[in-house]
C-alpha cells in the first residue's frame, strides 16, 4: 500500500470479494451477497487491510454485482423451491452470456435485500466507493438476445423499468445514508443520463466507466504504427461524447488480453518504439479529461 501511495495513486480498486462458488469467475457470479469469501481470510481480516488502506491515504472501491447469481442448487436459484430471487420466465430471468439467473427488481423484498447490501459493504466494512457491473445487462431486457428470447416491458420498450428504478434507488438511498460514499457505472451502451441525478431522470451514479474509449483506444495501439495513419479517428471520436457523463477512463482487468496484445511482442529485434508503447498509452490516458483507473501490474 505505501508503494500504491508513492506511485500517486488515490483509491484502490477490488474485485468482487463476496463468496462465490467458481474461481475463474474472479467473483461476478456470487452466491453469498453478505459473506466475504474465505479465500482471503475473514471478515475481520477484511475489516484490517481496507483501515490498513485507510491509514496508508488511499480509498477502497469494490466491484459490485447486483445484476445476476449462478444457478447452483445451493445459493439463491429457486430458494424455497420457486422462483423467489429470480424471474421464473427465463425470457427474464436467464442470462444466456454467463449461465446466470437475473434478479427480479420488481419484487420489493429482493431490491430491498440488494440494497442492504450496498449499504452492509459501506457501513460494515469501510468501503469508500462501488462500481457496479455490468449495467447494460441490467437495463435493457434485450441485453445480448435474438427477437423472440426477450418480454417487453408494459409500455412495448426494451428498457428494465424495474432494474432502472432499483438503481435509482440505490443511489438515492446511498446518497441520504452514507453520504460521500461514491458509486460508478460499469455501462457499455449510450444510455443517457447515467451520471445525472435521479430527480432529473438520471441514474443518480458519480461515475461511468467509458468503455467506448478504452476499446477504441486498445484497438488504436495494436495497429502497427505504420497504418495507424488511417485510424485517427479512433484517438479522437471519444471527446465528441466525452462530457455528456463525468467519466472514468479504464485500463481494467476486462481488458488484461488486450494489453498483453501490446506489450507481449518477442523481444528479439524489438524496436524502441514497440518498447515504448504502454507508457505512451499511459501518458495518453492521463492527459485526457476524466478520472483515471489502471488494473495491477500497468
Amino acid at each position: 500500500m505505501p508503494y500504491a501511495k508513492w506511485m500517486g495513486f488515490t483509491h484502490l480498486e477490488l474485485l468482487p470479494v463476496n463468496e462465490h462458488p467458481f474461481d475463474g469467475s474472479w467473483g461476478y457470479q456470487p452466491t453469498g451477497l453478505y459473506a466475504p469469501t474465505r479465500r482471503f481470510g475473514t471478515r475481520d481480516d477484511f475489516r484490517y487491510f481496507i483501515n490498513a488502506a485507510h491509514a496508508a491515504g488511499l480509498n477502497v472501491i469494490l466491484d459490485w454485482v447486483p445484476g445476476h447469481f449462478p444457478a447452483d442448487d445451493f445459493a439463491l436459484a429457486s430458494f424455497d423451491g420457486i422462483s423467489l430471487y429470480e424471474h421464473s420466465d427465463p425470457r427474464e430471468g436467464y442470462h444466456q452470456d454467463w449461465n446466470t439467473l437475473i434478479y427480479n427488481y420488481g419484487r420489493r423484498e429482493v431490491s430491498n435485500y440488494l440494497v442492504g447490501n450496498a449499504l452492509y459493504w459501506i457501513e460494515r466494512f469501510g468501503i469508500d466507493a462501488l462500481r457496479v457491473d455490468a449495467v447494460a445487462s441490467m437495463i435493457y431486457r434485450d441485453y445480448s438476445r435474438k427477437a423472440g428470447e426477450w418480454i417487453p416491458n408494459e409500455y412495448g420498450g426494451r428498457e428494465n423499468l424495474e432494474a432502472i428504478e432499483f438503481l435509482r434507488n440505490t443511489n438515492r438511498i446511498l446518497g441520504k445514508q452514507t453520504p460521500g460514499a461514491v458509486t460508478m457505472a460499469e455501462e457499455s451502451t449510450d444510455f443517457a443520463g447515467v451520471t445525472r441525478p435521479p430527480a432529473g431522470g438520471g441514474l443518480g451514479f458519480w461515475f461511468k466507466w467509458n468503455l467506448g474509449w478504452m476499446h477504441d483506444t486498445l484497438d488504436y495501439m495494436k495497429l502497427d504504427p505504420v497504418h495507424r495513419r488511417y485510424h485517427h479517428d479512433k484517438m479522437t471520436f471519444g471527446m465528441l461524447y466525452n462530457y455528456t457523463e463525468n467519466f472514468v477512463l479504464p485500463l481494467s482487468h476486462d481488458e488484461v488480453g488486450a494489453r498483453q496484445k501490446i506489450d507481449s511482442r518477442p523481444h528479439a529485434g524489438r524496436c524502441l518504439a514497440e518498447v515504448r508503447q504502454p507508457a505512451r498509452l499511459l501518458r495518453l490516458a492521463v492527459r485526457l479529461p476524466g478520472e483515471k483507473a489502471a488494473v495491477y501490474g500497468q
